[in-house]
């Protein structure tokens, strides 16, 4: 997987939302916009 550029636009993905449910990038920018972020080794012992 290649790296991102910052302001490139991110692929479509799906995630279970807090509650469970799928949810799509694509679902989440027809209601709002959207911030990615990438916290390397976020929530690990790494």
């Amino acid at each position: 997987m290649m790296a991102g550029q910052v302001g490139e636009r991110a692929p479509e993905f799906r995630l279970p939302s807090t509650l469970g449910q799928p949810l799509t990038l694509s679902e989440i920018l027809q209601e709002r916009i959207a911030v990615l972020t990438f916290f390397h080794f976020a929530f690990t012992s790494g």
